[in-house]
């Protein structure tokens, strides 16, 4: 049984929720965001390697317009390791273009563990604990392995995971069949699925051989997976855009979870700085020089040390200074910064701004 896993690491995304700070030249996988000095792909590659066989073990999936970022932030990871999208067709179609490599490389038993790149771990060693068991069930089972964050909050930000039959335990992880998948509910319904008590988030982590992956999506996304095999990588503006959740977890049969508890935030917006760096001590999270006054629960941020932020009676904002450009949002409409961004784009005046 082979229970050595190869890691892929997901770094195609844009972060446009984190805009002004991630722009097309520098993504959300490049910033660091929890105060320390790794960004948030190096952060990502750290617990990777030390879980697979090193570098030799771990790849990387990213855009074009990114590549060589992605080169000068992980210098030590092989050439060959290094997938390069020509166009961004989101998760299904690099799933199966890495599994297909991995596969080629390394046969179908090879086991494959997909991660985005943006991603908050709080508990290495819970992450390696849960990651071996994860190997385990998918070196020994024809499975498809999701790994279940356990919800702390009714969230309607996540989609979540339903657990079914428990099927046995993996590094002493109990590990359950997956009944289904759904989408971000509304408040009530999330509060509904915590009460229950068989509801996770789903992290967008998931754990399965090359060879079972690879036979699901002939089942389940033919029009992906067959004109990679047939044409390669170069057919890849013409695949369909889809998520491997729409494309196939939400339809596979062999589908399992293993509800952990890490410490884990995918990071999809400002708020969830708040989320990481909030002390009782200080009344907002400055990550800038801010001189404020009556102002509290705001989130400041300025990129030049030498930028201050002045406030006056503020109450749960957002405040991002970033080169040319001043964020200010509320927090609970940060979701919003899209809709920014579309009308930035639809302006030649503000292209350097993107």
């Amino acid at each position: 049984m082979n229970t050595l896993l190869f890691p892929v690491i997901l770094a195609g995304g844009k972060g446009e929720r984190f805009w002004p700070l991630s722009r097309k030249d520098r993504p959300k996988q490049f910033l660091s965001l929890d105060g320390s000095s790794r960004s948030l792909l190096q952060a990502t590659a750290d617990r990777l390697i030390e879980l697979g066989g090193g570098w030799d073990s771990l790849w990387v999936i990213t855009s074009n317009q990114i590549a060589e970022g992605v080169r000068q932030q992980l210098p030590d990871l092989p050439s060959q390791n290094l997938l390069i999208e020509s166009e961004g067709r989101d998760t299904a179609a690099a799933v199966a273009w890495t599994s297909l490599e991995i596969k080629q490389r390394y046969g179908e038993d090879a086991v494959i563990g997909f991660f985005p790149a943006d991603h908050w771990i709080a508990d290495q060693e819970a992450f390696a604990h849960t990651l071996s068991a994860a190997t385990q069930l998918a070196a020994s089972t024809a499975a498809i392995v999701t790994l279940g964050i356990k919800p702390t909050f009714p969230s309607t930000g996540y989609g979540y995971i339903e657990q079914g039959e428990k099927i046995g335990s993996f590094n002493e992880l109990p590990a359950y069949h997956v009944n289904r998948f759904t989408e971000k509910p509304d408040r009530e319904t999330a509060e509904t699925f915590l009460s229950t008590g068989r509801f996770s988030w789903n992290s967008g982590m998931f754990v399965f051989r090359a060879g079972v992956v690879l036979k699901e999506l002939h089942t389940h996304a033919p029009e992906i997976i067959e004109p990679l095999e047939q044409h390669g990588p170069d057919i890849y503006p013409q695949l369909p855009k889809k998520s491997i959740d729409y494309a196939l977890m939400e339809k596979t049969t062999l589908a399992y979870v293993l509800p952990v508890d890490f410490g884990w935030d995918d990071l999809g917006d400002w708020n969830a700085i708040e989320r990481l760096l909030k002390t009782e001590e200080n009344p907002n999270v400055e990550l800038a020089t801010h001189v404020g006054l009556d102002t509290q629960g705001a989130i400041i941020y300025a990129s030049n040390p030498e930028d201050v932020v002045v406030t006056i009676g503020l109450e749960d904002v957002v405040i991002v200074r970033d080169r040319n450009v001043t964020l200010v949002v509320k927090k609970e409409r940060t979701q919003e910064i899209k809709q920014i961004l579309k009308i930035l784009q639809s302006d030649s005046r503000f292209t350097d701004l993107l």
